[in-house]
């Protein structure tokens, strides 16, 4: 019997039943679409945190003040220090800190933003010039503060674009408008590019910045900084220069114990790590789900070929009367299943593909992994062999005479 007459055989048995494999074909179909949907989901997590980790700069070190009792180690308490303005220009000195490049001292404060009859909670940071390029702040249209305005403490501010829609309408372009920070009076010198990463006042969008001098005027008094932002040559001496604001701040705070520290030290370098390491676990998480699911629709694939193979016991006994080999036999239910789940594996590649264009909350959207596109369709037509096999070889391996004495 030829291959052409074998695949002819297949799938005639197939359209003869076809409730039947359309549910044979169910287990597999939602496996596949499972592998795409998860895939693409740990896929857009990983770009949209990553996203979020590169608003802090490619060679960032954020310095965090501790609160007292919230020291690292037990023996600090309440002899915790803050951060100065004179701890920041000890960073900056080049001769006690070579590979940093800058320093922006940070200090913050919530803050009701208005313009006639509008207004919109907003978070105001002050710092320095260096603020923008370190924490990937684009300024899209007017420009951003420079070390003259700081130096002269400025009422000038660059505003978010959810700031600037809310408060000056949306689409505004308020550059020289007054806004009221607190009824503060402020102009606005700059619009900052959209972001898009979520709501809340933790949304970059929702940013108010203004020079530091300004804002410790203003609001915050010329006390302690909430945190600095610190910048290396480039990613190879982010280690040394994070060492190095190591080594100066226990130095000015008098830590001899690391666990005591008073501050805290987060490099860019340290969240990709932590990143890489959270996403491997969940994708071997969602890849161990899939398989699941692929597992139950092979088992599903096995089940229904051997209530197959019973019903044409008959059939089976006939053909081999009449001439066809074992061979034959076997071909024709290894074409069956690898049929059903080639054919469920392209349905199921498409339902999870739509899944994915369903639009997510909070800018988080499903990227597509073409590699799993393929490997889901491959691996669906290995399922079919691999579970198909066994009922195809029972078939191949009935005797004819036995065959044919079956009720």
């Amino acid at each position: 019997m030829s291959s052409v007459e074998i695949i002819r055989f297949a799938v005639r048995a197939l359209l003869a039943n076809r409730l039947r494999s359309l549910l044979t074909m169910l287990g597999i179909i939602i496996g596949i679409a499972a592998v795409i949907l998860l895939t693409s989901l740990g896929n857009g997590a990983a770009q949209y945190i990553q996203g979020q980790i590169s608003g802090l700069g490619a060679n960032s070190i954020t310095v965090f003040a501790r609160s007292p009792g919230e020291t690292a180690g037990s023996t600090a308490g309440s002899a915790a220090r803050p951060l100065t303005s004179q701890d920041a220009a000890a960073l900056g000195d080049p001769q006690g800190a070579p590979d940093v490049t800058y320093v922006a001292p940070v200090v913050q404060t919530t803050t009701t933003a208005a313009a006639g009859r509008n207004s919109e909670n907003a978070t105001v940071i002050g710092s320095t010039a260096a603020y923008f390029p370190g924490s990937n702040s684009v300024v899209e249209v007017g420009r951003a503060y420079d070390q003259a305005d700081v130096d002269q403490a400025k009422p000038v501010a660059v505003i978010g674009r959810t700031v600037a829609d809310d408060v000056f309408g949306v689409g505004s372009v308020p550059t020289g408008r007054t806004i009221l920070l607190n009824g503060a009076p402020f102009q606005v010198i700059g619009i900052l590019k959209y972001k898009g990463q979520g709501g809340g006042l933790s949304n970059p969008d929702s940013n108010v910045l203004a020079p530091i001098t300004t804002v410790q005027s203003t609001f915050t008094g010329f006390g302690n900084l909430d945190q600095m932002l610190i910048g290396s040559q480039s990613t190879d001496t982010q280690a040394a220069a994070q060492s190095e604001v190591e080594s100066i701040l226990d130095r000015r705070h008098g830590i001899t114990n690391p666990n005591d520290r008073d501050y805290q030290v987060i490099s860019s370098a340290q969240i990709a790590q932590v990143l890489n390491s959270t996403l491997g676990a969940l994708s071997a998480l969602l890849a161990g789900i899939a398989a699941i699911s692929l597992v139950v629709g092979g088992i599903g694939i096995t089940n229904i070929m051997l209530v197959s193979v019973t019903e044409r016991t008959r059939e089976i006994g006939i053909r081999k009367a009449l001439g066809a080999t074992p061979g034959a036999i076997l071909g024709q239910f290894l074409v069956e299943a690898t049929i059903l789940s080639a054919l469920a594996g392209v349905i199921g590649v498409g339902i999870g593909i739509a899944g994915t264009l369903i639009p997510l909350p909070g800018g988080f959207r499903a990227v597509v992994v073409p590699a799993a596109v393929v490997a889901a369709v491959v691996v669906s037509i290995a399922i079919g062999v691999f579970f198909g096999g066994y009922p195809a070889r029972r078939a191949a391996r009935l005797r004819p005479i036995e065959a044919l004495r079956r009720e």
